[in-house]
């Protein structure tokens, strides 16, 4: 078990940070044709990188742990990290490693997006370089599907001392989603993910198939339809999504994610952690961009008393 020394961190994260380069258009376009750009904008992102910094957003002490080189995406992907105040002293150094290069196309109409990327140079920590004393250092511990072997030794680790693993898995097919899958004691996942891992395309069928005793919660987030979730295996239960006018709704699932382990570590309750995520990630969704529109804790709270959600 954990000892008593006081954690230095209250959010650990491992797994993908990105460079996203944001392109503005009115609408998608046609094979064979061509379309103005309305803006476009470089910007940090990610699943995990995005988390953080709603995390930090959030008021609580954020970390990151990954492999980054020199070149000119990695300064760019730690400098808007320390920027957000998320420490980056874990972060393993490897001269050709690099954070997920991607293009982003936005419809400013809808607020949909098409995301094209690659995973060229990006490395993820090896088992041997995780340790429980790293991770030993956080209250929560949050990783996506692309953690790797390492996040597989970080979630044994966590489990072992007894910390909250939060899990945003992507992607089955990856090779290490599954045991992270298996690992995890707050798995949020989105409704392919739900289906692909239960047959299942409704959500709240999704979530009760993936609950079990276990598991502090299971969550399937549904975009404007809210998000269904069981506590400790018990009946499913489902909250709204925030309803707002969708500018962009790149990173709100990344922003959900982070807000929930947020509230986890500051002490709240799943079924308040699961309030408090569904209103960032919804205010997120009224900015351009993945991370402009993260809220602090003050927006969220104040958010959450004025339209009372039920308990």
């Amino acid at each position: 078990m954990r000892s008593d020394a006081q954690p230095l961190w209250d959010v650990l994260g491992l797994g993908i940070v990105a460079v996203d380069d944001l392109y503005y258009v009115a609408h998608f376009p046609e094979p064979d044709t061509k379309r103005p750009l309305l803006a476009e904008r470089r910007q940090g992102g990610g699943l995990t990188g995005t988390a953080l910094v709603a995390a930090a957003r959030l008021g609580v002490r954020a970390a990151y742990c990954g492999v980054m080189g020199h070149d000119e995406l990695a300064l760019f992907t730690l400098e808007e990290l320390a920027r957000e105040g998320v420490d980056c002293s874990p972060v393993l150094r490897r001269p050709t490693a690099r954070p997920i290069h991607a293009v982003i196309v936005v419809e400013q109409a809808t607020g949909r997006r098409t995301i094209l990327y690659t995973h060229e140079g990006f490395v993820t920590p090896a088992p041997e370089e995780i340790s429980e004393a790293l991770i030993g250092r956080c209250r929560v511990l949050l990783m996506d599907g692309y953690a790797g072997e390492g996040g597989v030794r970080a979630g044994q680790i966590a489990r072992h001392l007894g910390i909250p693993f939060v899990a945003d898995i992507e992607r089955m097919e990856e090779p290490t989603s599954r045991a992270l899958f298996d690992l995890a004691d707050h798995l949020i996942v989105g409704v392919e993910t739900a289906s692909q891992a239960t047959g299942a395309r409704d959500p709240a069928v999704a979530a009760a198939r993936l609950a079990r005793s276990g598991r502090a919660c299971c969550a399937v987030t549904a975009g404007e339809q809210g998000c269904w979730y069981a506590v400790a295996g018990g009946p499913v239960r489902h909250f709204p999504a925030l309803r707002v006018q969708v500018v962009d709704t790149t990173g709100c699932g990344d922003v959900f994610h982070g807000a929930y382990a947020a509230a986890l570590a500051r002490g709240a309750t799943v079924e308040r952690a699961i309030q408090i995520a569904t209103v960032a990630a919804g205010l997120k969704a009224t900015r351009p961009g993945g991370r402009p529109g993260i809220p602090d804790w003050a927006t969220v709270e104040a958010h959450l008393a004025a339209h009372r959600p039920a308990s």
